[in-house]
């Protein structure tokens, strides 16, 4: 497995939001016009180059090996150790200086997007879910190409769904001249369970290790499976789901309008709602989290 990557291949998307403007033209918000299936399928559009080089390396490099790798690694969450408003700021060294289309910090996007949820009254658990979910990304920080940290996740080991976006690109990923992981159910069998899969690596599995002995398990299902498009809102892999992951995906699918349409300008006031936050934090959280 290849593991030096130059600068292009780490890094193709000027910034991590890319990634996410691109889900929301692939998911505009009910009330809008969607876009035709084959607008999006316009892989000539020179405006898209960068989300296909993306896909391209995604596909490319994330084998059952790799994320084996990765998670052997990143689990021993022997980088740093941190209270988590200080990793909220180390966080904020994610922002792109080159982004032109939004100004706001991670942090701030975070609380957009449990705000939204705190306004509509759910449990306060969901609402720090809101907050934390996108907290792996400081993989990024650890050197992790984007590749390997954001995009629409998928399990390994077995054949990629044609329902997940640019499956072209798998073509050049070695398990899939792997009779081992090429068929249908590859490693796995029929219903086993999504915990008993493993998709691929990114921020969406490294927080739900980092939380697990933390939060309710409806909350880690939002934070393991929200980028997992592929199911939520393709279902493309109910034959490895079990009855389990059905019910409890209610909850993720009931988070993914937050992940997605909660992006505003105006930023929110950081220093009126940290001391509801550091509450928050403190009732679920230990006072430091391994990273």
């Amino acid at each position: 497995m290849k593991t030096d990557f130059s600068p292009q291949e780490k890094a193709p998307l000027s910034s991590l939001d890319v990634w996410e403007d691109d889900l929301l033209e692939r998911y505009p918000e009910p009330e809008t016009t969607a876009k035709a299936k084959e607008e999006f399928r316009n892989y000539d559009n020179p405006e898209r180059d960068t989300v296909r080089e993306f896909y391209r390396l995604n596909h490319t490099y994330q084998t059952y090996d790799f994320v084996q790798q990765k998670k052997a690694d990143f689990l021993k969450f022997d980088r740093k150790e941190m209270p988590i408003w200080e990793a909220f700021n180390f966080l904020n060294t994610l922002v792109d200086d080159s982004d032109p289309d939004i100004e706001l910090d991670q942090l701030q996007h975070l609380l957009q997007t449990s705000e939204a949820i705190r306004a509509d009254g759910h449990p306060d658990w969901f609402v720090l879910t809101g907050l934390l979910h996108d907290m792996g990304k400081v993989l990024c920080l650890f050197g992790e190409p984007q590749w390997a940290v954001v995009g629409d996740t998928f399990p390994v080991g077995c054949k990629p769904s044609d329902k997940i976006v640019y499956p072209e690109f798998f073509e050049a990923n070695p398990d899939s001249k792997d009779e081992r992981y090429n068929t249908k159910y590859g490693v796995y069998e029929p219903n086993c369970g999504l915990n008993n899969v493993h998709l691929s690596w990114g921020h969406d599995e490294y927080l739900y290790h980092m939380m697990k002995d933390h939060m309710p398990e409806s909350a880690l299902y939002m934070m393991r499976y929200h980028s997992f498009y592929a199911q939520h809102r393709e279902g493309a892999y109910d034959h490895l789901m079990d009855d389990h992951d059905r019910e409890m995906f209610k909850w993720v699918k009931l988070f993914n309008p937050y992940d997605l349409y909660s992006k505003a300008p105006v930023p929110p006031n950081v220093k009126e709602l940290k001391p509801y936050y550091e509450d928050l934090i403190a009732k679920y959280l230990p006072s430091t989290i391994k990273f």
